[in-house]
């Protein structure tokens, strides 16, 4: 894969989008503006006023992804876009009606124009931005919106979203299936250790340019990406060169095709511990790495393999960054009663002791044959930012299908993680004559707050992810380019995938020093 040069600042469009803007300029566009609707939670779709409820002209179907075709606005559903293309010649360019963003019904992709992102990110501004009166907004409804004016707009928007929204809020644009990366993003860059370290500039731009001479390096991205995010301006960021230096670490997965949110993030961390570790030459695990990757998200597990004839007890320990969690479905009978789940049961499950197969059978080097054992896994050390991976995604090698599970799962926004430390969990098996553990965590860095939430919704094949901050003592959806407030029952009833605590001490410090640099901001 080619990459571009460290000054390209967006995707370059498809063939067929370029081919339709040389045809027909912004006439598609121009026409869509009468069609745009912003809804109360600030996602702005298409609203056909032919019909109330949209329909594919084929099937007839209204259920699932549905596109508009751009020049003769017929409608059709994504099994048959491609369809409607073949049989109408030059009608490649569809916009999805649910998230108004830009569709190639011959790349079968999402494509990103500059262009239209204006005139959509105009429409939201007019329909959604907070604190402005009805007469402002009948003065908005009859004014004609087009491209020179939208430049306009977002700047007075940001005038105003500076009083309403904290310092760091900044929606990301969708590169083009790119909702998964923009959701860990989101979370990534509002991790306080990780902010901080960026916003400090501990990793500095121009002296990594001149000692390495790096076109692309991923801790230099997200040090812009950071510097771009906090700088005060609201108006949507394209973060293309930060995707393409990615890439450029992670080319097995360089495409435009939708990836898993908790893969990409394990291999952002990967990516800056391997660029720390170059730069400071260490040779160290990641037990022992002082990478900001691995100061901020890195605990340590403690697995204890347990000989059931003797008692022998085999006890490891590995890192970790995050921590992979079954949903309790299956063992809990009050889940398969009440439809939902629980995070403390995910958790319980995660250290319950669990006996091994009679073909899992290992060598005790006590009874120095092979016996049946039980395993328990348990948290020797947290870290500093916990991540919680729930395991929503289900793939069977044997039925070689896949499905997601889209159970219900309840969690706290202050949770303490004492019962699940290898300190609690042994003298919960033992008693309390197990003397004090030297890596145990005290009960105040046991208690964490939540900063973060990556919920997914839709299907396995074409779902959508969004993130959810908590800022300032308010929950804010983040939702590729669209930011606005939610109310905590909103990230409550979503489909959680990926949850984020920091310890509690560390949370309110954030917070405070968030406050004061919005302060500094105003003045």
């Amino acid at each position: 894969m080619c990459l571009r040069s460290s000054s390209y600042t967006s995707p370059k469009p498809c063939k067929h989008l370029a081919d339709y803007k040389l045809r027909h300029a912004f006439n598609g566009y121009d026409s869509l503006q009468n069609c745009l609707k912003t809804t109360p939670i600030g996602r702005t779709r298409v609203d056909n006023h032919n019909t109330k409820i949209p329909r594919c002209n084929f099937c007839n179907g209204y259920q699932g992804r549905l596109y508009i075709c751009l020049i003769c606005s017929s409608i059709s559903c994504s099994t048959h876009i491609l369809l409607h293309t073949q049989s109408k010649s030059g009608h490649d360019v569809a916009i999805d009606i649910e998230r108004s963003e830009l569709y190639c019904c011959l790349c079968c992709d999402q494509v990103y124009d500059p262009d239209f992102d204006k005139v959509v990110v105009s429409e939201q501004i007019k329909g959604s931005c907070p604190g402005r009166s009805n007469k402002r907004r009948r003065l908005d409804s009859g004014m004609e919106l087009d491209l020179k004016k939208s430049k306009q707009l977002i700047a007075m928007r940001d005038g105003r979203a500076k009083s309403c929204y904290p310092l760091g809020l900044r929606g990301l644009n969708n590169l083009g299936n790119t909702c998964f990366m923009n959701s860990v993003l989101q979370a990534l860059l509002h991790a306080p250790p990780l902010r901080n370290y960026f916003l400090s500039d501990h990793h500095n731009r121009d002296e990594c340019k001149r000692r390495y001479g790096e076109k692309l390096c991923l801790l230099c991205e997200i040090g812009a990406l950071v510097s771009a995010m906090f700088s005060g301006d609201r108006s949507p960021y394209s973060p293309a060169q930060f995707l393409y230096s990615w890439w450029q670490h992670s080319s097995n997965l360089a495409s435009y095709e939708e990836q898993d949110a908790h893969e990409f993030f394990i291999s952002v961390l990967d990516g800056i511990h391997e660029k720390e570790s170059k730069v400071r030459n260490s040779s160290k695990d990641d037990g022992d790495c002082q990478c900001i990757a691995h100061r901020a998200f890195s605990g340590s597990l403690r697995s204890d393999v347990t000989c059931t004839i003797c008692g022998f007890t085999s006890t490891t320990y590995d890192p970790c960054v995050d921590i992979s969690l079954n949903l309790d479905t299956v063992n809990s009978s009050a889940a398969e009663k009440t439809g939902l789940s629980t995070l403390s049961g995910c958790l319980n499950l995660f250290t319950r002791a669990e006996r091994l197969g009679s073909d899992s059978k290992l060598h005790c080097q006590n009874c120095q044959e092979l016996r049946d054992t039980s395993k328990q896994l348990s948290i020797s050390r947290l870290p500093l930012v916990l991540c919680l991976h729930i395991k929503r995604f289900e793939h069977s090698l044997i039925r070689k299908t896949s499905r997601k599970i889209d159970q219900y799962l309840q969690f706290p926004f202050a949770l303490d993680m004492t019962p699940y430390l290898s300190s609690s969990i042994v003298r919960s098996r033992f008693g309390n004559r197990i003397f004090a553990f030297e890596c145990e965590n005290t009960d105040s860095s046991a208690e964490y707050e939540i900063f973060a939430v990556i919920a997914h919704s839709g299907m396995l094949e074409s779902g959508h992810y969004v993130t959810y901050l908590h800022v300032n003592n308010q929950w804010y959806k983040c939702d590729d380019a669209w930011i606005c407030e939610v109310d905590e029952g909103i990230v409550r009833a979503s489909q959680c995938y990926m949850l984020f605590y920091v310890q509690k001490l560390l949370y309110y410090k954030a917070n405070k020093d968030v406050s004061c640099n919005a302060s500094v901001e105003s003045r």
